[in-house]
């Protein structure tokens, strides 16, 4: 393997100005200084030096050099971050446990994501998660409402018991890091429990005595506790490793600097929160925040509007129909509340996801004053109505820049209309109006196809994204009766001049991430949302 360096290398003593370089120099086998010349005796600095040009990949490649480049691949100053993406799989175990051992002592940045790439039939749904879900969530109710529960495949048993061994792994080798400034923790497992169909019944099953689930909720406090220059904790959709009580391991000094705290998980039992009012009174530097929606509720608002706190820049909040069952909106903050935190907050900008909420939930969630940047719909029972829509396009006219809607319908014979019985179509409506817009999805409503041409022409090349399945698409009869255009054809030119770039509806559902996997896209989203001040 060839190794380049961005500098010439130094000339050795005794030879001439670009000897080095020319490769002039002492035979193979010959010594310097008494040392054998080779990979071997480079010093170990030189090599970290080396390493540091080379990406992950290369770095191990190189590593199998000789023994002494393996020992150099894991010098701390190599390694600040580690991004891992698991499969909930056996296999991945030994990988797993041979890199933490080696990194997880002294990695600065750490974010993980434990995904269930193929979802078992039976337990869970297939790759686009929605329809099959909600079969199975509906399933689960149904059981539930007879006060059993409804049956799990054994594979899905055996992918619970591994995404447990593998969450130990991570959390007790990076226990006694006080490097550790960045944590972050996704677990696409939890896709089931998004729906309420995982409860302590299935835990029973994989963790008899519920000692795992202990120490992992332990281990977490732990790493809270020893650490010392933590500044981004991150946690979305983890079974069961976040309490009412983990916040409380963090010492007061660590709470006052954290710049983001992000925790969602609707497996929170009842009325029960993850972070209260008064706790969030310790953590004045925050800058950005993720919550579930009925956790943040109007004496937050107040705690974040204090003179003591920093401004707060990203707040993303999860609506979710299980939580709204659960917990009430009565505690959420009203207008005021939101105008005060602006007020203070003047930059702050949100990101709010809803699976699967009423629109008339939604009617009392969406606030005059909330500064709303991107909101991202996916539902499988309700469906967003054309009221939410216009109401968003007229509140948020000034703010909103990405605008998700999907809809994963079993029955694709029949989308949902958003225009039905309106002058104006509610979409064509905000692109109209919300002139930041630069991206919109749409998947499982009807759009017709001159309003998608409308859309096109009034946003031109700054919508960024235009992402609609072609399902979704309809056409007026007298666009299918002209014989001498084919409307199809004529779509896509019309779309494509009216952005100034080729454009084509959204073939195969599947390769669309944000309806494939909707809660992985938004936790994405959300990083990147949070990271963006």
């Amino acid at each position: 393997m060839l190794l380049f360096l961005s500098q010439e290398p130094e000339a050795r003593p005794g030879l001439p100005p670009g000897a080095a370089a020319a490769g002039l120099g002492p035979a193979p086998g010959m010594s310097v200084c008494g040392e054998a010349v080779g990979a071997g005796s480079l010093p170990s600095e030189l090599v970290v030096h080396i390493f540091s040009f080379l990406a992950g990949p290369d770095r191990l490649r190189a590593s199998a050099a000789c023994s002494h480049w393996r020992e150099c691949l894991f010098y701390p100053a190599l390694w600040p971050r580690l991004r891992l993406s698991l499969r909930v799989s056996p296999a991945e175990r030994p990988r797993l446990e041979f890199l933490m051992r080696k990194c997880g002592w002294f990695v600065r940045e750490l974010r993980v994501q434990f995904a269930a790439d193929n979802y078992p039939s039976g337990g869970g749904g297939g790759g686009g998660g929605g329809a099959a879900v909600a079969a199975v969530a509906s399933e689960g109710a149904a059981a539930a409402s007879d006060g059993e529960a409804p049956p799990l495949c054994p594979r899905w048993l055996d992918l619970l018991r591994t995404y447990l061994e593998l969450v130990l792994c991570v959390l007790s080798s990076v226990r006694n890091n006080r490097n550790l400034q960045k944590l972050s923790l996704f677990g696409d497992i939890s896709i089931l429990q998004q729906h309420g169909s995982i409860s302590n019944t299935y835990l029973g099953k994989v963790d008899p005595d519920g000692k795992k689930i202990k120490q992992i909720q332990q281990l977490f406090e732990e790493i809270l506790g020893n650490s010392r220059q933590l500044k981004w904790l991150s946690c979305g959709f983890m079974l069961q490793i976040v309490t009412p009580t983990s916040l409380s391991s963090l010492s007061n000094p660590i709470a006052n600097t954290m710049e983001h705290l992000s925790l969602l998980d609707n497996h929170i039992p009842g009325n029960t929160t993850l972070i209260t009012a008064v706790e969030l009174e310790r953590f004045v530097n925050l800058r950005s925040l993720a919550l579930d929606f009925c956790d943040f509720t109007a004496e937050m608002a107040r705690v974040l509007t204090d003179s003591n706190h920093v401004p707060l820049h990203r707040l993303s909040l999860l609506v979710h129909s299980v939580s709204i069952m659960h917990k009430s909106l009565d505690s959420m903050p009203e207008d005021e509340n939101w105008k005060a935190l602006t007020r203070n907050s003047t930059n702050l900008r949100v990101y709010i996801m809803a699976f699967d909420v009423k629109s008339d939930d939604m009617l009392r969630i969406l606030k005059p004053s909330i500064p709303l940047e991107r909101i991202h719909f996916d539902s499988y029972i309700t469906c967003v109505s054309g009221a939410v829509v216009d109401l968003i396009s007229r509140q948020y006219d000034k703010f909103l820049t990405h605008f998700i809607l999907m809809n994963d319908v079993i029955d694709m014979s029949g989308f949902p209309d958003l225009s039905d019985n309106r002058n104006e179509d509610p979409l064509v409506l905000l692109a109209w109006r919300c002139t930041r817009l630069s991206l919109l999805a749409v998947h499982g409503y009807t759009v017709w196809a001159h309003n998608l041409i409308a859309i096109a022409r009034l946003r031109g090349s700054d919508l960024k994204v235009l992402e609609v399945t072609e399902e979704s698409i309809d056409f007026d009869q007298g666009e299918l009766a002209d014989q001498d255009v084919d409307p199809v054809h004529n779509l896509i030119e019309q779309v494509s001049l009216g952005l100034g770039r080729p454009w084509h509806a959204v073939m195969d559902i599947e390769l669309l991430s944000v309806f494939t996997e909707p809660t992985c896209h938004f936790y994405r989203e959300m990083q990147s949302f949070s990271e963006g001040i």
